[in-house]
């Protein structure tokens, strides 16, 4: 005898970035539809990411504005005080305040939320609290979690980047392992606001998927900003020391480097930040029950039209492990929802040509293929590339001085242009409106029939030569 269910034309596992959206686009169609979540509302981006991360980004950056404002005239003292923790306290609220919001916007939507931890009885059937709901289309937007290594003691005295916004007070001593944009963003942070910060890399470089002049630009940038970048190294141990009054941890680290296995001590660090990699939340979906497959790193597999290998059972974001973006995940839901419920039967999103910029000190970001990628692609004698390197007019005036470095990668014989990549104060802002051209084919013959603003940094883009 079958058990009764409630049925829903669309179930949407997870109320993070890709699911949301996705869901309040099926209900804008009048399709009946149920979100489940057993956390905070909002996922990962909106709780222990993106939003945030750019709260306490912009925290960094007023800290900079405070070492500069001595040379715009202003008589700041170089030990003006600042509070941690009441920083965090109006940034927590901030986000409670969000997590209302999106509760709030799926029920103006109408669609119904269950908040319990769900798990795959068939491919069209859910089991959440002891109850059945059956989807007529059943959506995976269960995100990912940062990974831990299998390290004596990683996981015990370690913490990922969500430790990182759970923090009262500013640690003195912080140690990060990682080469991506969390452990990038993460060290900047911490570095700027007065942590002594070391950050143990794998390899020679960090951010090794973006072009060169992005890599060499922040790896240059944070080592004059004194953050030690400890290269081919791995964290081998880590144990807890007593700790002194004042002291959040004590950890003393093993490391030893890849190459040539020295093995050195660090000791008196106050968090170890894990940030190398992350796993799809997959573990508790029982997706055994499901015609689901998974790829080697255990992400779910998808076509190019988010469809898993089980009929009627879709997949965006972050468990894809593909473009780990937020706009991606947003993007993906809403067009898969336009085609399961709006009639647009060839909607899905173009993975090509996604921007993504790193919240760095300064920031930067690119669109479109590096250098590297594209002489790879087309070959060498098919790729022109123009530069300019300069400094800020923002700079003019401070000691501290910062270079900027943007570059064009142009496709021969035509100059179409299929990278722009940013390094320098302002990118992240600057980067949006020519991801744009980039999208719509734009050549260099385009941007150079474009009038500059003038003085911005952005000028650069349309008068290179």
């Amino acid at each position: 005898m079958s058990v009764a269910a409630r049925t829903f034309d669309y179930v949407v596992l997870g109320a993070g970035s890709g699911g949301m959206a996705s869901a309040r686009r099926a209900a804008s169609y009048g399709a009946k539809v149920a979100v489940i979540e057993n956390g905070r509302y909002g996922g990962t981006c909106v709780n222990v990411g993106c939003v945030p991360k750019k709260v306490m980004w912009n925290t960094a950056s007023i800290a900079e504005a405070l070492r500069d404002a001595r040379g715009y005239g202003f008589d700041v003292s170089p030990n003006v005080a600042f509070s941690w923790a009441a920083v965090k306290a109006k940034r927590d609220a901030y986000i409670k305040r969000l997590n209302g919001i999106y509760e709030n916007n799926l029920k103006k939507e109408g669609v119904e939320m269950i908040n319990g931890t769900a798990s795959f009885v068939s491919n069209n059937r859910i089991k959440v609290n002891d109850e059945i709901i059956e989807g007529k289309h059943i959506l995976i937007a269960t995100g990912s979690k940062a990974w831990i290594p299998s390290v004596p003691g990683a996981a015990e005295f370690g913490e990922t980047s969500d430790g990182f916004f759970e923090l009262e007070d500013l640690p003195k001593k912080v140690a990060i392992a990682g080469a991506g944009y969390i452990a990038i963003e993460m060290a900047g942070i911490l570095r700027t606001l007065g942590a002594e910060v070391s950050l143990y890399i794998r390899q020679s470089e960090f951010l090794r998927s973006f072009d060169k002049i992005i890599r060499d630009g922040v790896m240059d940038e944070y080592q004059k900003l004194g953050i030690n970048v400890v290269k081919t190294s791995g964290i081998t141990k880590v144990e807890s020391l007593p700790a002194a009054a004042g002291m959040r941890k004590n950890l003393r680290l093993t490391i030893t480097n890849k190459d040539t296995l020295a093995v050195t001590v660090e000791e008196n660090v106050e968090m170890l930040l894990w940030a190398v990699g992350r796993d799809a939340n997959t573990d508790k979906l029982n997706l055994g029950a499901t015609g689901v497959t998974l790829n080697e790193k255990g992400f779910v597999i998808v076509d190019e039209y988010q469809n898993t290998k089980a009929a009627n059972v879709y997949a965006v974001g972050d468990i894809c492990g593909v473009e780990m973006l937020t706009p991606v995940a947003i993007a993906a839901g809403r067009r898969l929802s336009d085609r399961l419920f709006g009639g647009k039967t060839g909607s899905k999103l173009d993975y090509d040509n996604i921007p993504s910029v790193i919240f760095s000190h300064p920031t930067c970001g690119s669109v479109g293929l590096s250098e590297q990628a594209a002489v790879a692609k087309y070959g060498k004698d098919k790729i022109k590339v123009y530069e300019s390197k300069f400094t800020n007019m923002y700079y003019t005036l401070v000691d501290h001085k910062v270079p900027t470095h943007y570059k064009l990668v142009c496709l021969l014989p035509e100059e179409k242009v299929v990278g722009v990549h940013l390094f320098g104060r302002g990118s992240d802002e600057i980067l949006q409106g020519f991801a744009v051209a980039v999208k719509m084919g734009a050549t260099k013959a385009d941007f150079d029939n474009t009038v500059a603003i003038h003085p911005t940094a952005a000028e650069e883009l349309v008068t290179m030569r």
